[in-house]
């Protein structure tokens, strides 16, 4: 009896394998580039620049992103996904909460979404083409 218990703990256990998602580089490197401009601990948030202009991500897996760095992922919708830290060579989580905002827009919402950044006099990088961002455009769907 023990040693078919046994065996079927054994059989679950080695089955669970964590799932590395999308570690391959050639993935990664084929999605939406963005730098990231603004970063702190204090309330999990950064925020990413891209050629459609800014987006503000809450990190959800405890991986730190620090300005500067290179990111590749999905940054033109909003939810839960992964993105690639090329600088750090690693897949992180995060939330975006808000995408495609101008450089003030993404002020006003680091100051609703982190206010202590705020009291803290926060600068966010800004980069030679941070006023000049393409429009995201959308095809319609024909019912």
């Amino acid at each position: 009896m023990y040693s078919i218990v046994a065996a079927l703990v054994a059989v679950l256990f080695t089955s669970c394998v964590k799932e590395r998602i999308h570690d391959d580089r050639s993935y990664w490197l084929s999605q939406q580039r963005g730098d990231v401009v603004y970063s702190n601990n204090a309330c999990g948030y950064y925020t990413v620049e891209t050629i459609y202009g800014y987006t503000i991500i809450r990190n959800l897996d405890g991986l730190r992103s620090y300005e500067g760095d290179v990111l590749y992922g999905n940054f033109g919708s909003g939810g839960s996904g992964d993105f690639y830290n090329h600088t750090a060579d690693v897949v992180t989580r995060g939330n975006v909460m808000e995408y495609d905002l101008t450089y003030n827009e993404a002020l006003d919402a680091l100051d609703y979404y982190c206010p202590v950044s705020r009291a803290n006099g926060f600068r966010m990088m800004q980069s030679p083409t941070s006023q000049s961002k393409i429009k995201r455009t959308t095809a319609l769907v024909k019912p």
